[in-house]
């Protein structure tokens, strides 16, 4: 029960009322009778009632009319004291609630009356109260009247009554709505259907109201008319009313009961159709007003605005905005654009001041300031009401900067404040600072070029003080314009406040749009996930994403994300704007601190709402305040670049970005270079710049995750920061103070000094928290660092200063934390420090390194989950960056990698399992260009690997280190790393050869994997020397690798690396599979050969001068082609050493052949090369390889031959040589003998061809070598090269051995070819220097061994073809050829070419000029042409009846051979070559002319006969004069040679004229004739001339002639030819001489002729007396007419002799004369000639020719007259 009633309140109730009734008879008993009455019967009706009823309150509230009927008569006395009782009476029943309507209708009539008479007012207002506060009974009019009753008590002349009286209003207006709340409360259960709210037709019926309800409205509704200033419709009886008072009490119902308003339309109704437009008239002076240039303090007139009125309205307004926003949209939407206008500058102060305030409590409501955000600015045509508010503050703020009220520059106001804070020691005395006995305090304030605004404290509802903290300062002020309803005039506004409320509404405003965004956010993101079930939002990281994808999104979450990206984007321009610059103007370290903060969370909501451009202006803004004003505005260009192209217009605003303010008045605490290309002196950092460095920092380790590209201009700001306070990398990226290289150009305070580490700390902090970052954006961080990175190369190209190495130290930073996700972040890492290895600055270049080794140490060394064994691709990720810096030259980067290998492979090593490949690769990219030192440390890591991995890695890695290893070899810095690196591969191979079991398994099983996976992928299998079997594989590396070795520049790797492969060929082949042989041949052995000869011949000639130091070189190596030829002859000889030695192996795989084929070219080709070291060499290993004997099976030797099962088509085809050896299909094929073998001969096995084919091929080689090196040279010039005799010599020893294989099918072609590499060899002169060591003294008669060589070959041919078959002695005439070609160069050495010899007898002599270029000398043929010789006589003796040396003329040739020396005869080179050769010539004719007359019929010698004739003729009558020194003896054995000759035709061939041609017999007549009259030398002298004259030749000659020309005994008409013609001849020699005689007789006039032709004409004189005499002895029929015609014929010429001067020619002449004697006798009677005998006429002797009878007469005549002049008659004689 409530208090009023309970019986204990009842019963002192009843007993208070009697008391008061009794109290009240009392006073009236004297003055008021009936009032006495009345109470009397009152008392009465209170126990009647008391006593009846059960409920005395209801009964007392029944027949409260009565009972209070007492009370007002009382009161109607206007008795003080009465009515002072009564009126306490009456307020005791309403109190206990016992007062009906009707009483309280004629309490309200009483109370009124005591009102118009003035009395009791106080009393009145109590009871009034008391009535309407205790009951609702009150209605309607009797509720309008007493509150009427109020208001006028309120207009009294009585403040006390007017204060209570307003006091009393303000409560009964509370008390009338609060009774609609409470009947809306009683009703809400039962819904009534609302009527639409009628027109202003009636305002009195508002019938669909409840009763409370409907009071209110009316009340209400006077309220408006009242304020209007129009007459109350409901308030009957106001007589006054301030404006003022009306408005305050509109606004405490508005802020009261705002729901009232809210759930009845018809109080909607009024709020839209009277209480907005009535604000609006109401405002109307303060719209129009523009203020003057100068502010008045007297009250405003009319048109200028009132205060009072103008504070009360905006305070409306802020209600009607904050309650009934959604009801008055449009309305709503005036009064802000209101709000905003009175903000300009050309308004009162005051109104500013009251305006701001006003804008400040919407500020703290970010609910509101949402809805204006989607209502206005969302809307299309809408003003931009938020977007104003925000601009608007931002212009007012600058504003007050800009546009200073009187006094902002005057010194503050004597203000106590706190204890001094700051520095005391400051010196500066500007309007904040206050002289504070003997120190000084800095008050908070703003400072920008030059206006001074302080900073009050602002104690306001919904401020910002909780979240921002204390604003410390020296005076507090609460909002007061708001607040002041009691003043008139407006309030002296305090400096700073303006600014101090428009401050807080930015902080507010900032505070709540984020607290509201980012709870709305959170929701939003923990629905999200819990609905999608992603891990991490793309909008927390990523930048202008949706927060989802728009499928996955409810309507309502895409709603709420546009209103806050629309609120975001309405305010960041003028939020950022004003905070800029409140930033720069701040000197207070707390507002600064506000600022900051404030602009940090608006970074971050820009940031998760993925506003990049918003994002990115107020990190510029923070970024810009941390580094010195100049400094900033130029570094951050770059940063800013994209944000100055966006437009920050700020819609309806003049609101300019103002540019920091130079003039800081903040204290220094930091000076440094600057990080720039070309630093300009120092900059400065103070308190203010490190405050803000710390909010970036607490930007970016709280809000990284929404940074996105914006980590540029966080990190880009720090890195200068750190520069300029000198911090440096330390281990780990971790920054540390310290000294900058420049010099001591940084200073610092000790404040900052303390400060540095925790910066420090902060910092590494910040990298640290990365590892908290989504992956998307680590990513966003990981490029800004290498972004920043790459600017810091950039600055660091071209000059050596110290490089800003902040980014790459945080990269390493980073890498370390987020080891745990490494892979997510590792390329880009890595990627970008391996371009910081590679840039040009070493500090730089150092620190790329480091920092990349460091990771890789830390990701291999990092416990991974799955761990890194289990993890094959992370590992190889790892350690991939090690590999690329291989492709970095910078040396001190190498070291750096090496050194990091070295270090994994001691920590590691033994776990590196998929990585050696990586590993291993980094040693073997190590370049020779690249330093000793790099190499030197590389080779240490591979000999650590070779020495303790090689059983730890995987068996496919093996083939790497062999690699590897061989690279090394290939080095050419360090001489012995080569050849250390050689003796590595040998100790490989030593591992492969004791674990070879081992690793074949591996290796197979390895394979077997691999050649699945590319049998799924459809692929081949691609590896090197596929398809040999893996381990094989891994031999044939090592092979190749050391063949690479083998061509290296350096002989003496070279030397190292041949002996150590055909070592390990030789050692550990046998552990290859047999097909595996074919890859070894010809991908090793051939592949080496054909580089080592292209290497040697194209190595260069120059002379080496000495083999580095002060090693000397021999001469024999002293030029890269000797030192190449080395190697060659090595690498030859151990291929050819392979090929004899594994025979057995080769010779079974299929192409032997062929390698054979390639072996011998590559013999030909070094046989050829022009090195005779080389050459000789190639030799040698021909001459190894032909020793090669078939290895002999037990099946090749069957007692009875296999019957062959191949058809013959099969194995010729199969057996045909390649195009490198000759066809076999020649005329002896193999077809034909195995044709042949089907007899008794055994068959070929396959085998044997084979062999066959292979010797062939060896001849084919040896001619190609033969025909190649013995041909002459084109052109000749010091560089010929011509071989030497050591060569030539081992060539043609050669024949003998490949001859005896393939003498079978030897060919008359093949024959020729050898001829003509013979001639050629024995042809080849040899170099002077060489003559002594290879000639001997000319003298001697001695072969050389080439020449034995060039004779034994010819030797074993020979004899082959003797005991050979028929058809082989065809060749018999081809050896005559060759062995005459040979005999020639007795007489003439064969030319080489064009090249010029001397003779070896000139070219002795030479020996002596040290230095004179060698010469050419021609061998001393001599001895060998003779040797030839007897051969071929030899031969002949042998063969001369064969009929290939009958057919084939091969006497002819002989003798046109000999006829060469013999003609020459003293001529020739050596006397002994002609003496040989006549001997020679005799014997053959001696065998062959017997020859030749039996095939005299046969025509086959015809043409021999000429060339004999020849041969005697030059021989006999030769052209060469004897020498001079030659003795009377000598002559005289020369001279029985000749006689020998002529013997040899008197008895060989004249004897036999039937059977010789008659030209012949001609040709030696003649020359008998000539023989027979003697010409001597002219050289002879007188003494000599008997001796010298060959007259037993001579004699000898004519004998023979005369012999056979008057030969009794003519059996045969060939014999009488032979007569005639020896007559003939004889008889024409004889004229020719005389005539000559005659006419030189003639012509020389009285000088005697010379001796040798008087001997001449003497010896014909005699040998004409002598033929006369002879053919007078002759039968006449043995003479013919001819004859005779010709001896008459010489009878005129000799008697033209008879003048010559000479007694001797006359002596010789008369006896000449004499016989011609015996032809002057007279004819025979035939009319026979007068005075010639008839001895004659008896012989016949008749002439008939008439020309000739006169020729006779006429000599007749002559002789007559001759007789007579000689003084005798032919009787006489």
């Amino acid at each position: 029960m409530s208090g009023t009633s309970s019986p204990e309140a009842v019963k002192k109730l009843l007993e208070n009322m009697q008391g008061d009734l009794r109290g009240l008879s009392l006073e009236c008993r004297k003055k008021f009778p009936p009032v006495k009455e009345a109470a009397e019967s009152g008392i009465i009706k209170v126990k009647t009632i008391a006593a009846r009823n059960t409920d005395i309150l209801a009964a007392l509230k029944e027949n409260s009319s009565e009972v209070v009927q007492p009370f007002l008569m009382g009161c109607g006395t206007k008795e003080p004291k009465i009515t002072q009782l009564c009126l306490a009476a009456i307020q005791r029943l309403m109190s206990h609630e016992v007062v009906s309507e009707a009483a309280a209708g004629n309490i309200i009539n009483m109370l009124w009356q005591l009102m118009e008479n003035s009395l009791e007012e106080l009393k009145l207002l109590q009871t009034v109260l008391v009535l309407l506060t205790t009951n609702t009974v009150v209605h309607d009019e009797a509720l309008s009247k007493a509150i009427v009753l109020c208001f006028r008590l309120h207009f009294t002349k009585d403040n006390i009554t007017n204060n209570t009286a307003a006091a009393t209003v303000r409560q009964v207006v509370t008390v009338v709505f609060e009774r609609v709340v409470a009947e809306d409360e009683r009703y809400k259960d039962t819904v009534d259907q609302p009527v639409a709210v009628q027109g202003n037709s009636n305002r009195r019926s508002v019938s669909t109201l409840k009763p409370c309800a409907k009071d209110a409205y009316m009340l209400f509704q006077d309220l408006c008319q009242l304020v209007n200033a129009d007459a109350p419709y409901w308030l009957v009886g106001m007589t006054e009313m301030t404006r003022t008072f009306g408005l305050e009490l509109l606004e405490s119902v508005l802020n009261d009961f705002p729901q009232v308003f809210l759930q009845h339309q018809e109080f909607s109704f009024l709020l839209k159709e009277r209480v907005c437009p009535l604000v609006i008239k109401l405002f109307s002076p303060n719209i129009k007003f523009r203020q003057g240039s100068s502010t008045s303090s007297s009250p405003a007139p009319v048109e200028k605005p009132y205060f009072p009125i103008c504070m009360r309205l905006l305070r409306v307004v802020s209600v009607l905005i904050k309650q009934f926003y959604s009801l008055l949209v449009t309305e709503c939407e005036i009064f802000l654009s209101l709000l905003v206008k009175f903000l300009d500058a050309d308004k009162p102060q005051w109104l500013r001041a009251v305006a701001v305030e006003s804008i400040h409590r919407l500020c703290v409501q970010p609910q509101l300031l949402r809805s204006f955000c989607q209502s206005y600015d969302m809307k299309q045509h809408s003003t931009k009401v938020f977007r104003d508010i925000v601009n608007a503050l931002g212009s007012f703020i600058q504003s007050l900067f800009l546009v200073p009220s009187t006094g902002n520059t005057s010194v503050m106001p004597n203000q106590t404040g706190g204890n001094a804070s700051g520095n005391t020691g400051s010196a500066q005395t500007n309007p904040g600072v206050l002289g504070m006995g003997g120190g000084a305090t800095v008050l908070p304030a703003f400072e920008y070029r030059g206006t001074w605004i302080p900073i009050l404290n602002v104690t306001v509802q919904g401020s910002a003080k909780a979240t921002y903290g204390t604003i410390a300062c020296l005076s507090c002020f609460h909002f007061f314009s708001l607040e002041m309803l009691d003043k008139v005039e407006p309030p002296t506004i305090p400096e700073g406040y303006a600014m101090s409320v428009a401050f807080h509404c930015l902080l507010d405003l900032v505070r709540g749009i984020t607290t509201m965004i980012e709870g709305e956010l959170g929701e939003a993101e923990t629905v999200s996930q819990s609905t999608t079930e992603t891990t991490s939002l793309p909008a927390q990281s990523s930048e202008q994403q949706d927060l989802q994808s728009v499928s996955d999104q409810t309507e309502k979450e895409l709603v709420s994300r546009a209103v806050w990206e629309e609120m975001v984007n309405a305010c960041w321009c003028g939020l950022l704007a004003a905070l800029s610059l409140l930033l720069d103007a701040s000197t207070d370290e707390a507002a600064t601190e506000n600022i900051l903060k404030a602009e940090l969370t608006m970074a971050a909501l820009c940031g998760r709402l993925g506003l990049v451009t918003s994002r990115d202006a107020f990190i510029t803004a923070i970024c810009k305040g941390s580094l010195p004003p100049h400094y900033a505005l130029t570094v951050l260009n770059n940063t800013t670049a994209a944000l100055s192209s966006k437009s920050y217009s700020i819609q309806g605003q003049n609101v300019q970005m103002i540019s920091p303010s130079s003039e800081s008045h903040q204290q220094v605490v930091a000076v440094g270079q600057p990080l720039a290309l070309q630093p300009q002196g120092t900059v400065m950092l103070t308190s203010k710049n490190i405050q803000c460095m710390r909010t970036l920092l607490n930007l970016a380790h709280c809000h990284g995750a929404v940074l996105g590209t914006s980590w540029q201009l966080v990190l880009a700001t720090l890195q200068h920061l750190v520069w300029i306070l000198g911090l440096k990398p330390g281990v780990g990226g971790a920054l540390k103070p310290g000294r900058a290289v420049e010099g001591p150009s940084t200073v610092l305070t000790t404040a900052v000094m303390t400060d540095l580490p925790v910066i420090s700390n902060i910092l590494s902090r910040l990298f640290e928290s990365s590892q908290y970052l989504d992956d998307v954006s680590l990513h966003h961080l990981i490029n800004a660092l290498c972004s920043l990175s790459l600017e810091a190369m950039d600055m660091a190209y071209g000059n050596n200063k110290e490089p800003s190495l902040f980014a790459v130290a945080k990269l390493l930073e980073t890498g370390l934390v987020n080891m745990h996700r490494i892979e997510i972040l590792w390329r880009p890492l890595t990627g970008h420090l391996l371009e910081v290895c590679q840039h040009p600055n070493s500090r730089m270049r150092e620190w790329g390194a480091e920092a990349l080794t460091s990771l890789i140490k830390a990701g291999l060394t990092f416990s991974h989950d799955p761990p890194l064994s289990q993890n094959q691709r992370l590992q190889l990720l790892l350690l991939n960056p090690l590999k690329e810096l291989s492709n970095i030259s910078h040396p001190d980067i190498r070291i750096k990698q090496l050194e990091c290998v070295l270090q994994i492979l001691q920590s590691q090593g033994d776990s590196l399992g998929p990585g050696w490949p990586l590993v291993l690769g980094v040693m073997g990219a190590i370049r020779s260009d690249q330093g000793e030192s790099l190499i030197r440390t590389a080779f240490q890591c591979l000999q650590l690997v070779v020495t303790d991995f090689l059983p730890t890695m995987p068996c496919t890695c093996l083939q790497i280190v062999v690699e590897v290893a061989g690279s090394f070899g290939l080095h050419n810095q360090e001489l012995n790393i080569s050849l250390t690196s050689i003796g590595l591969l040998w100790n490989i191979s030593d591992y492969f050869f004791q674990r070879g079991e081992i690793i074949e398994k591996e290796l197979n099983k390895e394979e077997a994997v691999l050649q699945k996976q590319a049998e799924e992928k459809g692929v081949m299998l691609n590896r090197p020397f596929h398809p040999a079997p893996p381990f094989d594989c891994l031999w044939l590396c090592l092979y190749a690798k050391l063949g690479e070795l083998c061509v290296d520049p350096r002989p003496a790797v070279r030397k190292s690396a041949g002996q150590t492969l055909f070592s390990t060929i030789g050692a550990h082949g046998t552990l290859l599979q047999h097909s595996t042989w074919h890859t070894v041949i010809w991908k090793v052995l051939f592949h080496l050969l054909d580089r080592v000869r292209e290497s040697s011949t194209t190595a260069d000639k120059e002379k080496i001068e000495s083999g580095g130091g002060n090693i000397l070189i021999h001469h024999s190596r002293d030029t890269a082609e000797k030192q190449w030829a080395e190697t060659w002859v090595l690498t030859l000889a151990g291929v050819a050493r392979i090929f004899n030695t594994r025979r057995y192996l080769l010779q079974p795989l299929g192409d032997f052949s062929q390698a054979w084929d390639v072996l011998l070219d590559h013999i030909q080709s070094a046989a050829l090369s022009k090195n005779n070291e080389v050459s000789l060499a190639a030799l040698k290993s021909f001459q190894e390889i032909l020793q090669i004997v078939s290895p002999v099976r037990d099946s090749e030797k069957p007692d009875t031959p296999p019957a062959i099962n191949v058809s013959v088509p099969v194995v010729v085809g199969t057996t045909t040589a390649t195009s490198l050896g000759r066809s076999f299909m020649r005329t002896d094929s193999i077809g034909e003998r195995i044709g042949r073998y089907n007899g008794s001969e055994p068959p070929v096995i396959t085998d044997e061809i084979e062999d066959l084919n292979l010797w062939w091929a060896a001849w084919n080689s040896w001619y190609r070598i033969g025909s190649e090196s013995t041909r002459p040279p084109i052109t000749c010039d010091k560089l010929t090269f011509i071989p030497s005799q050591p060569f030539l010599t081992a060539l043609i020893q050669i024949f003998p051995a490949l001859y005896q294989h393939i003498k079978t099918g030897f060919s008359m072609d093949d024959l020729q070819k050898l001829g003509v590499i013979l001639h050629g060899a024995v042809s080849v002169p040899i170099s002077s220097d060489a003559s002594p060591f290879i000639l001997p003294s000319y003298t001697e008669a001695v072969l050389t061994s080439l020449q034995e060589a060039v004779l034994t070959a010819l030797d074993v041919l020979q004899k082959a073809i003797c005991v050979g078959s028929e058809s082989m002695q065809i060749m018999y005439p081809a050896i005559f050829d060759q062995l005459l070609a040979f005999v020639e160069f007795s007489c003439k050495p064969p030319q080489y070419g064009q090249l010029e010899t001397k003779h070896i007898a000139n070219a002795k002599y030479n020996q002596i000029q040290l230095f004179a270029p060698a010469e050419w000398v021609a061998l001393n043929y001599v001895p060998f042409a003779e040797r030839s010789l007897e051969v071929v006589v030899d031969l002949y003796q042998k063969t001369a009846c064969h009929k290939a040396v009958v057919t084939e003329k091969v006497l002819q040739n002989i003798i046109k051979t000999l006829r060469i020396p013999l003609s020459l005869k003293y001529s020739c080179p050596s006397e002994s070559t002609w003496k040989l050769a006549v001997s020679s010539l005799l014997k053959v004719l001696s065998i062959g002319l017997p020859v030749a007359r039996q095939h005299a019929s046969s025509g086959k010698f015809d043409s021999m006969w000429p060339e004999l004739a020849n041969t005697f003729e030059d021989f006999l009558f030769t052209k060469s004069t004897p020498p001079d020194n030659l003795s009377i003896q000598e002559f005289q054995k020369n001279e029985s040679i000749d006689v020998e000759v002529v013997q040899l035709i008197s008895t060989e061939i004249l004897p036999y004229a039937n059977f010789i041609p008659k030209e012949f017999v001609g040709q030696i007549m003649t020359m008998l004739n000539k023989g027979s009259i003697h010409s001597q030398s002219s050289s002879f002298t007188e003494a000599e001339i008997d001796i010298r004259m060959r007259e037993e030749f001579s004699k000898v000659c004519f004998e023979t002639l005369l012999q056979f020309s008057f030969s009794n005994k003519v059996t045969t008409p060939q014999e009488g030819y032979i007569s005639r013609m020896a007559l003939s001849v004889l008889l024409k020699r004889s004229q020719d001489v005389l005539h000559r005689y005659i006419e030189d007789e003639r012509l020389s006039g009285k000088c005697p002729l010379p001796r040798q032709q008087v001997t001449e004409i003497i010896f014909v004189l005699k040998a004409v007396s002598t033929l006369i005499d002879s053919l007078k002895k002759t039968q006449p029929e043995n003479v013919d007419a001819n004859t005779w015609a010709q001896v008459i014929a010489l009878y005129p010429t000799l008697v033209e002799c008879i003048t010559c001067s000479s007694s001797e020619v006359c002596s010789a002449l008369k006896e000449a004369l004499v016989p011609f004697k015996d032809f002057m006798h007279p004819p025979a009677s035939k009319e026979p000639v007068a005075g010639i005998k008839n001895d004659y006429i008896s012989s016949n002797f008749v002439i008939e020719d008439p020309d000739l009878q006169a020729g006779i007469i006429t000599a007749a005549l002559c002789v007559q007259n001759i007789c007579l002049r000689l003084g005798m008659s032919l009787h006489d004689q």
